[in-house]
């Protein structure tokens, strides 16, 4: 069983305990439920960097990152530095983050919001929406097509973008269809955590370009991104970079200044 495996087997639990804490109705309630959402794909179209810089304090491949920051900073950071959006970790038990941190960086900045979480269930995608996020992430080594076919249409049933993630060419077959926004790309294998940015290029080629291209995970130097854009690559997640910083919004800053230099 890889860590994937495990992370879902909890999510059920998880989510499950959260509908009967929570209902429906009441996420339907928010006050941010009937906002309106920003796209962050017409962004990475336009943008020259292309950053959607994350927030997370930790994962289960490198432990603690940064338990010291605050949210807002955070998002102030990231929205001055000029990304393009910003991905919060909603999940709890790997990576040490909550809805509430969703919550605080919609009050403290206009990014596109994307809510990183493993959605296995319609509801999540209900409470992304209710806490303010502007897309959500699918996971297609975790769903089966009929699964991301109706996350995908629900969620733009809602107004909220979806960003799939495949790590290899198998899940990018089964996956690909209309209601979808931006295709990422992995470069972390799940099974040993080794990084290579030669996943990005491999599959670039395979997505349809009717899909902004996003490249995810050890994208931790401006060369890297140079060496992806002739791929098609307009959009590069980036979390530990900055976050492992004092200032994430600073590391942000020289980053994208050098980027664009």
């Amino acid at each position: 069983m890889n860590i994937l495996d495990k992370i879902v087997i909890d999510k059920r639990q998880e989510v499950d305990l959260r509908k009967h804490l929570i209902p429906v109705s009441q996420l339907e309630q928010s006050v941010l439920f009937e906002r309106e959402t920003v796209s962050l794909a017409n962004r990475l179209r336009t943008s020259k960097s292309g950053i959607i810089a994350e927030h997370k304090r930790r994962s289960p491949s490198k432990s603690i990152i940064n338990n010291g920051l605050n949210v807002q900073d955070v998002a102030e950071g990231y929205e001055s530095a000029g990304v393009c959006g910003m991905s919060v970790l909603t999940d709890g038990k790997y990576f040490g983050g909550s809805l509430d941190d969703l919550l605080l960086a919609r009050a403290s900045c206009n990014l596109p919001l994307l809510r990183k979480e493993f959605i296995i269930d319609q509801y999540q995608i209900l409470e992304a929406k209710a806490f303010g996020a502007d897309v959500i992430l699918l996971i297609a080594a975790i769903l089966t097509r009929e699964e991301i076919k109706q996350f995908s249409e629900f969620s733009k049933s809602l107004n909220l973008e979806v960003l799939l993630e495949v790590h290899n060419e198998e899940e990018l077959h089964k996956s690909i269809m209309p209601s979808l926004d931006m295709l990422g790309v992995n470069n972390r294998n799940l099974k040993t955590f080794e990084v290579s940015l030669e996943t990005s290029k491999s599959l670039s080629n395979i997505i349809p370009d009717d899909f902004v291209k996003v490249s995810e995970s050890g994208i931790s130097s401006v060369n890297a991104i140079k060496e992806l854009q002739p791929y098609g690559y307009k959009g590069f997640l980036i979390g530990e970079n900055f976050m492992k910083t004092d200032n994430p919004g600073a590391g942000a800053t020289k980053f994208i200044k050098e980027l664009e230099a």
